[in-house]
């Protein structure tokens, strides 16, 4: 049943599955390290407000123009809430961008990625 060519060629079939796996999971990694490093910046179309997201889309910096002081708080919420959007909205084609770069959005795990950030992004939560 096993003889020597069956066996080698085995053997051989393992190496190339070991080989594809390792290869896999160098990607995978290669993604979750870009992923994490993600971080993208929006402005308000006045440039009173300046907003920038991380990874998982939590507010990690909010830079307020001086010139806020004049509208009514109101507007301003607003204003921070929208450009929030904007910055999470660019999150979400820059999570795309870098999974095509490494595993592909094509693939099983691409997808899943993209329509993860996608749908916690557009959640606006931040949770992860």
């Amino acid at each position: 049943m096993f003889d020597g060519k069956g066996l080698d060629g085995a053997e051989r079939l393992i190496g190339q599955w070991r080989g594809a796996i390792e290869e896999r999971a160098g990607r995978a990694q290669a993604l979750a390290s870009r992923l994490a490093q993600l971080s993208e910046t929006a402005r308000s179309p006045d440039g009173l407000v300046t907003v920038t997201v991380g990874a998982r889309g939590d507010l990690t910096a909010l830079d307020l123009g001086e010139g806020i002081r004049q509208r009514p708080a109101a507007v301003t919420a607003r204003e921070i809430v929208a450009t929030l959007r904007a910055a999470r909205g660019a999150m979400t084609g820059a999570v795309t961008a870098v999974t095509a770069a490494t595993v592909g959005t094509d693939s099983a795990v691409g997808r899943a990625v993209v329509e993860t950030y996608a749908d916690r992004l557009a959640g606006g939560d931040g949770r992860g």
